[in-house]
């Protein structure tokens, strides 16, 4: 395995590539062609196409690093469970919210060694940001040319009015039970793994998700926002969340910036 440092660049270039794609579906409504998956959760042309860049992407990257995405078959835990490194991939997270056109989806590419991942990238088509983390490394973020490293907030769960990012689109009774246990909590609404990138900025301080989500919905945007200094914790073992595992379903999850007590 290379030094992770040397897949940034590429990396970048597969993320805005699949990320260009996206936004030529975007500015023809009449070309979404959406499909109801088996979940009943929405894909488009736009998802299919950004998909196919990215795999073919990474592939020429490095051939011998097998890819887990949400719109590949899934591959059974049989093989997995063997994988040193694999690759996972959301081509477009926050589907709902580009077919409602706010522009808050991303394109998602994270590297798992193990159980952890070790490096991740997300990017924002819509205004062409750029956001990633590697281990031990740092996180930045990648606008117009300039590139900033990203610090998250320094807080304590005790504070008053706490910035909570909460999703557009799932806000159920439990998230509702853990806005009422703080001091009166500020709310942003994000859509997409944006929410953890908000955090990674220091734009809010928690993000609660006590709702279903998939591994590929976190992977990229997890090590940004640890590299940032927060953590991703599974809300019943305290502990960060783990990848590759037999089920790729996420346990609920708290998102925090830097929570020091």
């Amino acid at each position: 395995m290379k030094e992770l440092q040397t897949f940034i660049p590429a990396l970048g270039s597969i993320c805005r590539e699949a990320g260009k794609a996206i936004m030529e579906v975007y500015a023809d409504e009449d070309s979404f062609n959406v499909e109801m998956k088996g979940d009943d959760s929405p894909l488009t042309r736009a998802d299919q196409w950004a998909n196919d860049i990215i795999c073919k992407g990474l592939i020429a990257l490095d051939p011998s690093i097998p890819i887990i995405s949400e719109e590949n078959k899934t591959i059974d835990y049989s093989e997995r469970k063997d994988y040193d490194y694999c690759w996972l991939v959301d081509p477009l997270d926050g589907t709902k919210e580009f077919i409602k056109r706010n522009g808050e989806f991303t394109v998602n590419i994270a590297l798992i060694k193990g159980n952890a991942i070790v490096m991740g990238f997300v990017f924002k088509p819509v205004g062409e940001e750029l956001f990633y983390g590697l281990k031990d490394w740092g996180s930045y973020k990648e606008h117009n040319g300039v590139t900033t490293k990203l610090v998250a907030n320094t807080f304590t769960m005790r504070d008053k009015g706490l910035g909570v990012v909460c999703s557009r689109s799932h806000l159920n009774d439990d998230t509702q039970a853990f806005l009422d246990a703080l001091d009166t909590p500020d709310t942003v609404s994000k859509g997409s793994s944006l929410k953890f990138l908000v955090l990674a900025e220091g734009g809010a301080h928690v993000y609660p998700r006590l709702a279903p989500t998939m591994e590929w919905d976190t992977g990229a945007a997890q090590i940004v926002l640890e590299e940032a200094g927060g953590s991703v914790i599974n809300n019943e073992t305290k502990k960060p969340l783990s990848y590759n595992k037999e089920n790729l379903l996420n346990p609920y999850f708290i998102a925090y910036g830097n929570c020091i007590d």
